[in-house]
């Protein structure tokens, strides 16, 4: 196939903000006598919205109030403005794929607010990305929906079949196998399980993009 596209996730795929909002998430958790390991908390929410965090938590005797969500954005928002950084080679690869003559794209299940304050922590990136975001949450369509994708692929004006999605978790890489995509799976920590088993090519290192998608 002839890659013409690829479509990011954000975070755990260029931005490294799973980390903190998970020990926030565990915290604020906890507060609500809700007591999960951040690797329960991975299986059960990784990938998912806040709201679908919620409701799950909720089932599970958390008590969370119809304000939660809003107020932990806003702890969460400030934290990210504060200190997310890049996942490694982020950069450089925008430089390859622009050299390419490749399209990119981000499609999140997060608010384009919560991809502001992590992507505009990094002035030069977000000038890069800030008019191809696209927010699951926003549209109506969160993973793992294929509308988020499929949305992203027409702004492009690239067929399904012509994109690849970069994705970390297994709503995401279900959400490009909707979709028509192939999906690589980004698994810097070894963690691919459920990526492996939604059916995304495993991968450990941005730097290895360009060659799995025949950039020599």
């Amino acid at each position: 196939m002839s890659v013409k596209a690829v479509l990011f996730d954000c975070d755990g795929v260029l931005v490294d903000s799973e980390p903190m909002t998970f020990l926030a998430l565990q915290e604020d958790l906890a507060a609500h006598g809700l007591d999960l390991t951040i690797p329960q908390m991975e299986a059960l929410f990784l990938g998912g919205t806040l709201e679908r965090v919620q409701r799950v938590a909720n089932d599970m005797g958390a008590g969370l109030g119809p304000g939660w969500c809003e107020a932990f954005y806003a702890r969460l928002y400030a934290m990210l403005r504060d200190r997310a950084e890049l996942m490694p080679g982020v950069e450089s690869l925008l430089d390859r794929l622009d050299a390419a003559g490749i399209a990119y794209a981000v499609g999140s299940n997060g608010r384009r607010a919560k991809m502001q304050a992590s992507l505009g922590r990094h002035p030069a990136l977000w000038a890069r990305l800030q008019d191809r975001l696209f927010s699951g949450q926003d549209l109506g369509c969160p993973k793992p929906a294929p509308d988020l994708y499929l949305t992203a692929a027409a702004f492009l004006g690239v067929a399904p079949a012509d994109c690849v999605v970069v994705e970390d978790s297994g709503p995401g890489a279900q959400a490009a196998q909707a979709a028509g995509m192939r999906c690589l799976g980004y698994a810097p920590q070894g963690h691919a399980e459920a990526l492996r088993a939604a059916g995304a090519e495993i991968f450990t290192d941005l730097a290895a993009l360009p060659g799995l998608i025949g950039l020599a």
